[in-house]
């Protein structure tokens, strides 16, 4: 296999988990997270409200990582996604930092 073909297949693999973590990180805003960050329920910042977000985001994605796995204020850990691994939690945070900026 030539190394042009290698790149274009592994290019398309890295283009498909991409929207793959996309989809699953809306899915889980869907069904877990809007419950408190579509209304801002308890002081949670509301979906796509730059202002309230820009600070979290700048303190970077390991830390909103942190912050989701360990809970705070009246967020508890995990929010209300108690099964979702580290990577579920990324991809929601992902997808709503994507659509907060």
């Amino acid at each position: 296999m030539k190394l042009t073909t290698s790149l274009a297949i592994a290019a398309s693999l890295v283009a498909f988990s991409g929207a793959a973590s996309a989809d699953k990180g809306k899915e889980i805003y869907d069904t877990k997270c809007f419950t408190c960050h579509a209304s801002g329920v308890a002081g949670a910042p509301k979906f796509g409200d730059k202002a309230a977000w820009a600070p979290r985001i700048e303190t970077g994605m390991d830390s909103l990582l942190a912050v989701s796995i360990k809970g705070k204020g009246a967020m508890p850990p995990k929010g209300t996604c108690m099964d979702c691994s580290d990577e579920d939690l990324k991809a929601a945070i992902q997808y709503i930092v994507d659509n907060s900026k």
